[in-house]
């Protein structure tokens, strides 16, 4: 007899996998230390006017199930269609993601946020919409009032050098309990392929910072101006999304030409935007090493693959994947030449590519040191492995080839404030797994030992890692 879908024992197939669930990892806050929440709707305590507001519009995963199910791009990204209309589009396809975690996500969401157990399709729809809206009227779903009863300790969003992070400091002023800061994110510091972007970049990076950037040593200044202010606000993490870290090298002087040509229009040849990216993320690792950050390095990304989309829409629309660039050299030779200057922060090194996972899992060890525990840190399954598959193959590598007690556990990496159910979705895999062990006699039956480890990766690891002070829920 088939089992009743999405039960409470939902991917807890043994006893021990249910008890380390509900008496260790369920119980635990959320450390939400990566993710693209936009701030102004923190700050402003944003109430959402209906379900599509809060659980489509700007999802790119399901943007991309619907385009792959025939969806006109009106009735996903357009305007000239009502909500209920996109939103619709989007119950008409969800019975068309069996076995996409999708499926998962989305009824788990329903029920988590709004108790309604219903299946997600055409004829469900209407009620649907009107039981979640009616809810969506009241404080409980307010962001602060989701982010409370989520039990969301931290959350670190995503921001550009120059911006103002005026929510930030509006936040932590107001009575929110869940504590929020900045990430600092200069990715449009290496487009020096791309002048235009570069350009106008660096000038508002010399307003914001009040320091004309004409040449490299103004940028670097300019540059660690922003990094102290972020640091006042509270920021502790650094991230950035490349495609790899290039085996390049890059002389200072060699640098400042290129910097030169790019600010006098001339792009950067694909050797030379290496060699650049190599000096200034070595100037971003000594940053954040002198004011004692954690890095993150989001690598194997190939973005923007939809030119057609890419005009109407812009960056962000969902038409990224997985690139299959080499990483193991550059990496290395990164993380060395930081750490034998002693100038290596924490970092976190979160891979896309399911190929390079023990090429990840193997690079933690090389540089480890006797002060931090568990320093360089290889990330959870990012972006097209955020599902229980890309999960498993994570904790696997990191299992065999490194320490999973270390490990800083589940991050959201999402727009949507709707994505608080991943977190669950990660400790019932990870129990799942470590559950299975012990049921199997690989661990002992311990739950001192082995409930305290679960502890630690959904939460208190992270807790103890990024060294940030956490909100109390």
């Amino acid at each position: 007899m088939a089992k009743p879908f999405l039960p409470e024992t939902f991917l807890l197939d043994t006893p021990w996998a249910r008890s380390l669930y509900k008496d260790h990892a369920a119980k635990q806050p959320i450390f939400d230390y990566h993710c693209h929440l936009p701030p102004d709707q923190i700050a402003s305590n944003h109430q959402f006017e209906n379900l599509y507001k809060i659980w489509l519009a700007g999802d790119h995963y399901k943007w991309r199930a619907m385009r792959s199910n025939g969806i006109p791009e009106d009735y996903i990204t357009g305007d000239k269609t009502s909500d209920y209309d996109k939103f619709l589009a989007w119950c008409k396809t969800v019975p068309q993601t069996l076995r996409n975690p999708l499926y998962h996500w989305s009824h788990l969401e329903l029920r988590r946020y709004f108790g309604i157990n219903l299946v997600i399709n055409e004829a469900n729809a209407p009620k649907i919409w009107k039981l979640a809206n009616a809810k969506l009227k009241t404080k409980a779903f307010s962001t602060h009032g989701i982010l409370t009863k989520n039990r969301v300790n931290v959350v670190c969003t995503t921001d550009d050098p120059v911006d103002s992070l005026e929510h930030h400091i509006a936040i932590a002023k107001s009575k929110l309990k869940t504590r929020v800061y900045p990430t600092f994110r200069p990715d449009k510091a290496l487009v020096v392929n791309s002048p235009a972007v570069f350009n106008a970049w660096c000038d508002q990076l010399s307003a914001r910072a009040n320091i004309d950037v004409k040449d490299l040593d103004s940028l670097l200044r300019a540059i660690d101006n922003r990094h102290e202010f972020f640091h006042s606000i509270g920021a502790r993490v650094s991230d950035h999304g490349m495609e790899n870290i290039p085996d390049a090298d890059c002389t200072e002087k060699e640098a400042a030409a290129i910097f030169k040509a790019a600010r006098a229009g001339k792009a950067a040849s694909p050797e030379n935007t290496a060699r650049f990216t190599w000096f200034m993320m070595l100037a971003f690792g000594r940053l954040d090493a002198k004011r004692g950050w954690t890095k993150q390095l989001h690598l194997g990304a190939i973005r923007n693959n939809n030119t057609r989309l890419l005009k109407r829409l812009g960056a962000d629309a969902g038409v990224d994947s997985i690139g299959d660039f080499p990483q193991a050299r550059g990496l290395a030779r990164y993380l060395d030449r930081l750490d034998s200057e002693n100038a290596l922060p924490k970092t976190v090194i979160y891979n896309l590519n399911p190929a390079d996972n023990y090429v990840f899992a193997t690079m933690i060890g090389n540089v480890q040191d006797d002060l931090t525990p568990g320093k360089i840190q290889f990330g959870s399954g990012w972006w097209f492995l955020d599902q229980a598959e890309g999960m498993k193959w994570q904790i696997n590598a990191l299992s065999q080839l490194g320490l999973l007690s270390r490990f800083v556990g589940m991050l959201t990496d999402s727009r949507s404030f709707m994505s608080y159910v991943r977190h669950e979705y990660f400790r019932r895999v990870l129990c799942k797994l470590v559950g299975g062990d012990v049921d199997a006699g690989l661990i002992p039956a311990d739950k001192k030992l082995v409930g305290g480890m679960i502890e630690d990766i959904c939460y208190k690891n992270a807790k103890r890692y990024f060294g940030l002070e956490t909100g109390n829920m």
